[in-house]
């Protein structure tokens, strides 16, 4: 970047910290024009239930913001906390625990419909404010073979993502297609998180890198 156009570079108005070790959520955010610093809660996601999966993914989110926004190094800043689990039969699934589990989850998936359900919360800890909602997406599953889900799993891809399946990753030729926001089924809505933004009177703009 040439010294003319560093200084025609917008400043942003406010310090931005995603509360997740997620690489995609990152990079939904870096794609948007923001640049966040990451410290991630380590949360421990079992401590918490709820009566519905798009009641946990809030719960999950709101969490995991609460507990980075209390640090002293995000003193001043925007806190986005989020988390993703998959309705299917009205029961949430996060990350699979083993590879017997993440088998049997495609198993049960296949030729099928879920909703990824994700929670989305915003602390402005300047103001002690806090704005969230939970974004849904419908997810409609194909149907790969048993040998295809064997060497999913074995790339150990479907460990590390909620539902077992991402859209940007190596499960992408599984998934038949989508009703709703793509970036809410990689792990953060971007419409939503605007929208929340505006809630606590910020523009998205104003935090462009």
């Amino acid at each position: 970047m040439t010294a003319a156009a560093q200084a025609q570079a917008p400043t942003p108005t406010h310090s931005l910290i995603l509360a997740s070790a997620s690489p995609a959520r990152l990079n939904l955010l870096r794609q948007a024009g923001l640049a966040p610093h990451v410290i991630v809660s380590h949360f421990d996601e079992d401590a918490l239930t709820a009566d519905s999966p798009a009641e946990l993914a809030l719960a999950l989110a709101e969490a995991k913001a609460g507990v980075v926004a209390a640090l002293e190094e995000a003193a001043g800043a925007l806190v986005i906390g989020c988390d993703s689990v998959l309705e299917l039969d009205g029961e949430a699934l996060g990350k699979p625990a083993d590879a017997a589990e993440a088998t049997a989850r495609w198993t049960a998936m296949r030729g099928r419909a879920g909703v990824l359900r994700t929670g989305h919360c915003v602390i402005d800890t300047a103001t002690g404010r806090q704005v969230s909602a939970t974004a849904s997406t419908t997810v409609r599953f194909g149907e790969p073979t048993d040998a295809e889900v064997a060497a999913y799993v074995a790339s150990g891809e479907p460990l590390h993502v909620a539902g077992a399946f991402t859209l940007d990753g190596l499960s992408a030729p599984f998934i038949e297609g989508i009703d709703g926001d793509h970036g809410n089924v990689i792990g953060l809505s971007m419409p939503l998180l605007r929208s929340l933004l505006g809630e606590l009177g910020v523009s998205i703009t104003d935090l462009w890198a």
